[in-house]
């Protein structure tokens, strides 16, 4: 034959191959080359060729084709294999290749503000020791405290304590302590339900289950837990209502509370009524206080709690609490001071107990010590009839805080306690207070 085609079609196939043409042009290349030469084969044909040179060319030309054709889709496929950059303005300055898959953790994508359990831990270990008849010195676990919290929504927020506490018989028990949902319409009103620290005075819903909140190693007798002995109804279970009164720089709130009160009927019972009321009766509570605007860390203000408490086989006593205080939290000083006047009052008859009770704190910060000083006092009738075994208590307590970190705090504290005509208490307590 006049044309040879493999010297071109080996030219073409390097063209394609070395990346020197463009990949739209390839093909069309492929078959713009390949195409004249076979119409010169079948043109430039001599008219004497005779029937099987001419069959032979036929043959050959389909051989071409079929040549081409597997071309095509070799060429094809190494151009979907190739990968082809993305245009300059789509592509970021620089391109990082894709990361493998893995597992995030779920702070990776979700907010931990708004979705999650937040939990923070706080507990105790104390040593301690006085010369009351039965006591021993002894290392002691405080209560493991988990303060449990979440935003339900923009309105809704969740709060708990849970509460793992050894008692007498060191056996090891749990309370929810707290437990309220909480729907906020705003700074004037915020509505909760579940159990809850009542408002009464100052130090129940400033000081929750955590003595490493509080400067000293324990809480003052009148505001003690009613399963540690004491006599004011710490918790209650119901509704409460909080939020600010329109007051300018006075900043004045406002707390509403309705709920089961306390159980009296046996001093066996639990003291807080979680599920059942002993009547139909609930108790109320109402405070009012006021934070200043021209002395940050100044509160003073007042409650009033009434409850009807039905006893077994003693009349029904109503229960009044009138509690007052001003108090002064800063950086470096602290002084709070609280009275109040417990008052129960027997149906059927014209006799009034009335319990009165005090204490004032008072504690500076010196760097990372702080000393503190504590009285207390609490006068009980020996005949009242809820808890007559309280009588007179009264005296001072000392200490010294010392902060060892910004997670554990170190506490020495002496007290002492005169009961009247029973001997005097002298006790000392050397805790450790941490939070986790």
């Amino acid at each position: 034959m006049k044309y040879s085609t493999l010297p071109r079609i080996k030219a073409l196939l390097a063209l394609i191959f070395t990346g020197r043409i463009p990949d739209m042009l390839k093909l069309l290349l492929g078959m713009f080359l390949i195409c004249p030469i076979l119409c010169a084969q079948q043109t430039n044909t001599p008219p004497d060729m005779n029937q099987q040179t001419a069959q032979m060319l036929l043959q050959r030309m389909d051989q071409l084709e079929a040549t081409v054709r597997e071309l095509r889709a070799a060429l094809a496929q190494a151009t979907a294999a190739i990968p082809r950059p993305a245009p300059a303005e789509a592509a970021p300055p620089s391109q990082r290749e894709p990361e493998p898959q893995v597992e995030r953790a779920p702070s990776e994508g979700m907010d931990l503000n708004k979705t999650l359990l937040r939990i923070r831990g706080f507990s105790d270990v104390t040593l301690h020791g006085s010369n009351l008849k039965g006591d021993t010195s002894s290392f002691s676990l405080g209560q493991v405290d988990l303060f449990v919290t979440s935003d339900v929504s923009e309105k809704l927020k969740f709060l708990s304590e849970i509460v793992f506490e050894a008692g007498r018989d060191n056996l090891f028990g749990v309370d929810v302590e707290r437990l309220l949902l909480t729907y906020s319409f705003g700074d004037f009103l915020n509505v909760g339900v579940g159990r809850f620290h009542s408002a009464i005075g100052y130090y129940n819903t400033a000081y929750h289950h955590s003595t490493w909140l509080q400067t000293t190693t324990g809480r003052p007798f009148l505001f003690q837990f009613e399963d540690q002995g004491g006599i004011l109804p710490i918790h209650n279970v119901g509704a409460t209502a909080s939020g600010r009164i329109p007051s300018g720089a006075l900043g004045l709130h406002y707390v509403a509370e309705v709920g089961n009160g306390r159980s009296s009927r046996s001093p066996l019972n639990e003291p807080v009524q979680n599920v059942l009321d002993e009547n139909n009766r609930k108790s109320v509570n109402f405070a009012v206080f006021a934070r200043p605007d021209a002395v940050r860390g100044l509160q003073a203000g007042f409650s009033i709690y009434r409850d009807l408490l039905a006893p077994q086989n003693s009349p029904r006593i109503g229960e009044t609490i009138f509690a007052a205080h001003a108090v002064y939290v800063g950086l470096n000083l602290e002084w709070l001071n609280e009275a109040l006047v417990l008052r129960h009052a027997p149906q059927g008859t014209s006799r009034v107990f009335d319990t009165p009770g005090f204490y004032t704190q008072f504690s500076k910060r010196f760097g990372s010590y702080r000393p503190y000083v504590r009285y207390q006092y609490v006068h009980a009738s020996q005949s009242e009839p809820v808890f007559p075994d309280v009588g007179l208590r009264h005296g001072p307590s000392v200490g010294l805080r010392y902060d060892l970190s910004e997670f554990v705090a170190l506490k020495l504290q002496y007290d002492y306690t005169a009961r009247g005509r029973d001997q005097a208490i002298h006790a000392l307590a050397l805790q450790a207070g941490f939070t986790f």
